[in-house]
């Protein structure tokens, strides 16, 4: 029996993968990508070129058949850091779709194509399974403090979460998900590609992003919508200009939206306008997803949700823990989900744990009275510590959200001789900048005084990585 992926056991006719350049059954599927698995078995490390495409998405499933340790490859990545996943995985091939070109720094690597046409295939016999223990994935992260660093996702671990999930989301093989996400990082590839295809369930990948499409896909059977934010964004508009793609928007079973901060605004949106609440969730690429708000439980605004059913978090004590921290801490977690380790770095692998054991996360959060947990931001940049209180520019930047005027905000704090930190809130206008003032009045009207903005400064812009959260260390 294959522990990951029970469903290729004995598969059926029932729909797995449907994408804008293909689709295959469970039986399809098996027999492209065991074929694939043969000659992929027996390989250290195997990469894939990324796209949102049928090859792609087979390419990994065949890794993962073969117990091939996959690594993902963002197809937008830049040259240097290219370069750098290459040299540092060391892959003995790429796998990619046929006819793409792909960039010089992976010439000499063997290249596979990828066959999704399943006329003619016949399913192969897969090697024997590797234990729970072994990788199944090296996810790259962002690299904000560095080089990227390859978190190694063993076997076990995706299980275990992916299965803690089903249980918070009463997700089954009835599921039919549907989303518009790279697959080269932990959300599309291991929530939204490995996720459905363990369930038994579908993936009905859009591509792109827009609410006739979404609509088009809940029409056509799809019950559950994995997004990020930036999707919910541009969803709102699309859904309140249009009430038939609502109305059919919200005969979805479940929304859930992840990888940053759903705003309070663009909640409120949505739910008017489709009747549903959207559940937010929280992880890293080494933690995986840690906590969830549950499908049986309503939408908590502010919160994603309560640790995953396998799945420990506390709050540790900020250091220099003087003033009014309103029962911040530092998120810590253990279980089943985490990663085995940075490859090729053990002492960075050390230094992410404490010395009981529980890998720390970097991020600050308070719980809710309903026992969720909000995330406040990143320690090094949302963690600010002005006039003798900490604060956390999350809490800011949702009470600017909140004003008409304000389409995107980010928080920071700036040196300052007097406070330690001023507060900083970087602006993107809806139409005409209102004067500065009228912003900084409206969030000290909303939560404490202490905690309004100092100074606005308008951009017409935030900058971004690929998964859409706002990289304040670029801010100008």
């Amino acid at each position: 029996m294959n522990t990951l992926l029970p469903a290729f056991d004995d598969p059926t006719d029932k729909l797995a993968l449907r994408f804008p350049d293909g689709e295959l059954t469970y039986a399809e599927l098996a027999a492209v990508a065991s074929d694939l698995a043969t000659r992929l078995a027996g390989h250290g490390r195997v990469a894939v070129w990324a796209t949102s495409t049928l090859g792609a998405a087979v390419g990994i499933t065949a890794g993962l058949l073969a117990g091939v340790p996959v690594v993902p490859v963002n197809p937008k990545v830049g040259e240097r850091e290219l370069a750098h996943v290459v040299s540092d995985s060391a892959p003995e091939l790429i796998m990619a779709v046929p006819d793409v070109t792909l960039p010089e720094a992976l010439a000499g690597l063997p290249r596979v194509d990828v066959v999704t046409d399943p006329a003619g295939v016949t399913p192969a016999e897969l090697p024997a399974e590797p234990g729970p223990e072994a990788p199944a994935l090296v996810v790259y992260t962002s690299g904000t403090t560095g080089p990227p660093k390859g978190a190694v996702l063993s076997r076990g671990a995706i299980a275990a979460n992916l299965d803690g999930l089903a249980e918070a989301w009463a997700w089954t093989g009835d599921d039919v998900l549907t989303h518009a996400l790279p697959i080269f990082h932990v959300h599309g590839l291991v929530l939204g590609t490995v996720g459905p295809l363990r369930r038994g369930g579908s993936l009905h990948h859009l591509g792109a992003i827009d609410g006739k499409a979404l609509a088009a896909a809940v029409d056509g059977g799809a019950t559950l919508v994995f997004g990020v934010p930036t999707h919910y964004h541009r969803l709102a508009a699309d859904l309140e200009a249009d009430a038939a793609l609502a109305a059919s928007v919200g005969r979805a079973r479940l929304l859930v939206s992840g990888s940053a901060a759903l705003t309070a605004v663009d909640h409120s949106r949505i739910e008017k306008a489709t009747g549903l609440g959207v559940r937010e969730r929280y992880g890293l690429t080494e933690t995986l997803i840690v906590t969830a708000a549950r499908a049986d439980e309503p939408a908590e605004v502010g919160a994603v949700g309560r640790p995953v059913p396998g799945t420990e978090v506390r709050l540790a004590p900020l250091p220099d823990a003087e003033g009014d921290d309103e029962g911040l801490g530092s998120v810590e977690v253990r279980g089943p989900s985490l990663f085995s380790g940075y490859l090729n770095l053990p002492e960075a692998s050390v230094a992410s744990q404490t010395a009981d054991g529980w890998f720390a996360t970097g991020d600050i959060a308070r719980w809710t009275p309903s026992g969720a947990l909000a995330i406040v931001g990143r320690k090094a940049t949302d963690l600010i510590k002005s006039g003798g209180y900490k604060i956390g520019a999350g809490e800011i930047e949702n009470a600017l959200l909140e004003h008409p005027d304000v389409a995107e905000t980010a928080v920071i704090g700036v040196p300052d001789d007097d406070l330690g930190e001023r507060i900083v809130a970087f602006v993107v206008p809806v139409g005409d900048a209102p004067e500065p003032k009228v912003l900084i009045d409206h969030v000290a009207s909303l939560i404490a005084p202490h905690k309004r903005p100092r100074e606005i400064r308008y951009v017409e812009s935030l900058p971004r990585n690929a998964m859409g959260k706002v990289q304040k260390k670029l801010l100008p």
